[in-house]
């Protein structure tokens, strides 16, 4: 009797997986909506993983300055990503893409400056009221994947002009640059402009659009505002040791691994079997890049100096990381491993080819990021055949010379008027105690 009563229970409990699955696939979207959804959620979880990368340039930077000036990076890097979202929301990304999306934003005529100047408007909550383009993504996935890409830009320069520089004016630089100066050459080339409709210029995830971008207005902060205080001695270099090697290298990992979501993300649609592939091809290719450049670097160093040099190690990897992002897609690992490799080569002769020029770049952004990012972006040519050599060096000088200019220009106006640079009491107490007040490390402090 027992066993009879129980029958009647089981048989539901046996029914109720099938019942769930025909609830799923009653809540299974039109295959229209399928690639807008996958798409969608592909540049969320790509965006938060560049957004990862502003704790890996965090760490990096407060790992490669000294004691005394560790807190003042990590208050830059918080304040220039919470500039850069607002600024690239206010006034960038429409800037950048003059109707608001990449898809619909292109000059037909191959424009050379976008004229929409107002803040970035995301669809109604729900789609409500809407008709979306379902062969694309959301607006707001979109737009919060691109901003990583502008805040990126601007975290590049804060190394380079590290313990010598002022806080607002740094700051004031970065609104200029995230909303104006950034927005308006990627718009050349990822908006439909000039460069890409005219001379066929290929940057996959922005080898030069960002990552050298990065690199020239570093360049010209660092002429302006001179090297640090006894850097440069008698003809010699005199070297500033970082202050937390193993940070340094938690941040170069953090990095790396966000990465996968700057060149993955760039693939743009992940709506069929095809792009997923690609996508999985371009995470690959990243990887053994950085690794290319991180052994290149290793073993260059120990020929060179008779000693593995870390710090440079760290910024082989990065280089390599910036090398194949132009173009992470067409090639093979081998020659993905060889053109990070080069990148990492690059790395060690380019920091004290700047040293001798009294260059002074903290943690050696200029070399990873403009020098491997004009390397990468050439290297296109060696994989993709819809690439030129005229197409590629036209858009590398264009870009250049104005970002090099605009920057210059507006550093020069800042030390004209408020001041850059700090006072030589302040550089050498420390900008932490000068300028916040504040020790990172208070109980390892000199007394």
């Amino acid at each position: 009797m027992k066993i009879l009563k129980i029958l009647p229970v089981a048989a539901a409990l046996m029914a109720l997986p099938t019942l769930g699955l025909a609830q799923e696939a009653d809540m299974t979207p039109p295959n229209e909506e399928i690639g807008f959804i996958l798409t969608s959620f592909m540049f969320l979880v790509c965006g938060f993983l560049v957004f990862w990368m502003a704790a890996g340039f965090t760490m990096l930077e407060a790992g490669l300055v000294r004691q005394k000036n560790v807190a003042m990076q990590l208050t830059k890097n918080m304040g220039l990503f919470s500039l850069a979202a607002i600024a690239y929301y206010l006034v960038g990304y429409n800037l950048m893409y003059p109707l608001g999306s990449w898809s619909i934003g292109a000059d037909e005529t191959g424009g050379y400056l976008g004229i929409l100047f107002s803040p970035a408007i995301m669809e109604a909550v729900g789609l409500a009221d809407t008709t979306p383009d379902l062969t694309y993504s959301s607006v707001g996935a979109d737009f919060f994947f691109q901003l990583m890409f502008c805040a990126t830009t601007a975290s590049i320069v804060s190394g380079t002009l590290a313990e010598r520089i002022k806080l607002w004016p740094f700051l004031i630089f970065v609104i200029i640059l995230t909303a104006f100066i950034y927005p308006i050459q990627a718009s050349w080339k990822w908006g439909g402009g000039f460069l890409d409709t005219q001379f066929g210029f290929l940057d996959f995830a922005g080898s030069t659009v960002v990552h050298s971008v990065g690199g020239w207005a570093a360049l010209a902060g660092a002429l302006i505002l001179g090297p640090r205080i006894g850097k440069y001695k008698d003809g010699r270099v005199i070297p500033f040791m970082g202050s937390n090697l193993p940070l340094a290298t938690l941040g170069t990992f953090i990095l790396w691994l966000g990465w996968f979501g700057f060149n993955g993300g760039s693939q743009l649609y992940m709506d069929t079997a095809g792009n997923v592939a690609d996508i999985s091809r371009i995470f690959a290719n990243t990887n053994t890049a950085a690794a290319g450049g991180a052994l290149a670097a290793m073993i260059l160093t120990q020929l060179l100096y008779k000693k593995v040099d870390l710090t440079m190690v760290l910024n082989g990897a990065l280089a390599g990381l910036v090398s194949i992002t132009a173009e992470p897609l067409t090639p093979g690992l081998g020659m993905a491993t060889l053109i990070g490799a080069v990148g990492g080569i690059i790395v060690v002769f380019a920091v004290p080819f700047l040293d001798k020029l009294k260059i002074d770049d903290v943690v050696g952004a200029i070399p990873v990021h403009l020098f491997a990012g004009i390397w990468g972006t050439l290297a296109v040519l060696l994989t993709n055949p819809d690439a030129t050599l005229g197409g590629q060096l036209i858009s590398i000088i264009v870009v250049g010379v104005f970002v090099f200019v605009a920057s210059g220009v507006v550093w020069f106006i800042l030390k004209a008027t408020i001041g850059i640079r700090v006072t030589e009491e302040d550089e050498i107490m420390g900008l932490d105690q000068a300028e916040l007040g504040m020790e990172a490390y208070p109980e390892f402090a000199n007394r």
